[in-house]
């Protein structure tokens, strides 16, 4: 509220309301001056406080000091006594701060969102592993991706039998290599599948001075661009119901990769596509498209009521979990035009669900295996 204070006469409450996540009508309500309650009368079926006290000293008697309120409660009822419900001597333990859990329950720590930047291609990496149905009730195919989270570009995919840590180490070390990742230079991003939190991976990674994150336990939003591929994927009208073979996942997943990497044009991308953006070429392709609009806003200036219209921008930075808008970010939201600089954030990203790449060669061709990375 102070930050909307501070730049609301100079950028408008409504503005920085927005761009802060912050309800205008909160930054009011807090204008006001604070409104004291009358206390809370108290009931006239509650107990008075000699008589709350009387339960209290039931409760503690040595022979129900270990049982719970029910068991006293039935107890009592059959030594012909009643001195309140069972959720009333619930009641008068809590007001002493008397009732909590017995057990020994496990309680999962809370994680902190993994909050990852990629500003370039090759610079932060997602990876996943999607089950695709077989010929017959219970059998399953496995596809690993590599994608390339800035780019969105598929830099390394593999089909096999069954997941396991051994194929997901040889898909990373030979993405890795034909994408020419120096030491120190790539984040690897995946939740916390068995393949993926595996012994050998980390060993690897390692090896390959490669930094890898996980995803936040059952917290799918975390890895938001490998799961929307793999829908994109699954939506395509010519997926099949149930592969008949691992070949047969194969050749529709080359083809498929192909058209994701070179053809498709993404809309987080500036309906630029995967390929030209990982690899440089978006940015002389979007010069193109200006001089093509120009042309057209010269021949029929009146059919472009908002003046003459410009090519999406490019994204400069993608983030998995972006953090909280500061004040410095407010000032350069407003400051800065949208033909300057696109910054993704993941939840728009995963909203375009037809964002697709595209593969060229083949790498692996075991009897279980087969991967394909883009030159």
């Amino acid at each position: 509220m102070q930050t909307v204070t501070e730049l609301g006469p100079r950028l408008g409450v409504a503005p920085t309301c927005t761009a802060l996540g912050v309800a205008r009508a909160s930054y009011y309500r807090s204008l006001q001056p604070p409104v004291e309650l009358p206390p809370r009368p108290t009931p006239a079926r509650a107990l008075p406080a000699e008589e709350r006290q009387a339960v209290l000293d039931v409760l503690h008697e040595p022979r129900f000091v270990d049982l719970a309120p029910a068991e006293v409660y039935a107890t009592l009822l059959d030594e012909d006594r009643y001195l309140c419900s069972e959720r009333t001597m619930y009641r008068v333990l809590a007001t002493d701060q008397e009732v909590r859990e017995r057990r020994n329950q496990l309680r999962h720590p809370p994680h902190a969102a993994p909050q990852l930047l990629a500003t370039r291609p090759n610079e932060l990496w997602s990876w996943d592993i999607t089950k695709l149905l077989g010929p017959t009730k219970w059998t399953y195919f496995y596809l690993y991706v590599l994608l390339d989270v800035f780019s969105r570009h598929v830099v390394g995919w593999l089909a096999a039998h069954r997941e396991q840590a051994r194929l997901a180490e040889r898909l990373i070390a030979e993405s890795c290599e034909r994408q020419g990742i120096a030491p120190g230079q790539l984040t690897v991003h995946a939740d916390h599948g068995a393949a993926m939190t595996s012994k050998p991976v980390a060993l690897l990674l390692a090896d390959l001075g490669v930094t890898k994150t996980h995803s936040r336990p059952h917290v799918s939003n975390d890895n938001p661009y490998s799961e929307a591929q793999f829908k994109t994927l699954k939506y395509r009208p010519d997926f099949p119901e149930r592969f008949g073979s691992l070949e047969h996942v194969r050749s529709f997943c080359g083809d498929f990769f192909t058209w994701y990497n070179t053809e498709h044009h993404h809309v987080g991308l500036g309906l630029f596509t995967p390929h030209d953006v990982h690899y440089g070429l978006a940015t002389e392709k979007r010069q193109r498209r200006a001089e093509v609009l120009a042309a057209a806003f010269a021949r029929h200036p009146e059919r472009f009521p908002n003046g003459r219209p410009q090519p999406q921008a490019l994204p400069t930075a993608v983030w998995i979990n972006p953090p909280a808008k500061s004040t410095a970010a407010v000032q350069f939201a407003t400051t800065t035009s949208r033909e300057e600089v696109a910054v993704v954030d993941p939840v728009a990203a995963s909203s375009d669900l037809e964002e697709v790449a595209r593969l060229e060669n083949p790498t692996l061709t075991t009897e279980d295996q087969c991967m394909v990375a883009a030159q």
